[in-house]
């Protein structure tokens, strides 16, 4: 099923204003959209699979390049290893 609001939080990270207050505080940026609790845990748990049966793959690779994280590691976490 796909969360409207967490793509579209996704896609939003691209502008840079937002970016800088993501990288800043990460949960000042999750307070703007009304993401789930479960999302949310999600998000700050980088957990991958969780996120990825939710929005498109594009939007969440982009998500973890803005968040920092190396492809390897996106692929593992993807995996679920």
């Amino acid at each position: 099923m796909r969360d409207y609001w967490l793509s579209k939080m996704f896609f939003d990270l691209q502008q840079p204003a937002l970016a800088a207050e993501f990288k800043a505080d990460r949960e000042s940026v999750f307070r703007k959209y009304p993401l789930d609790e479960r999302v949310k845990k999600a998000l700050l748990e980088d957990d991958a699979p969780f996120l990825a049966e939710r929005t498109n793959a594009y939007l969440l690779r982009y998500y973890f390049f803005a968040t920092g994280m190396k492809d390897a590691e996106f692929i593992k976490r993807l995996r679920g290893g």
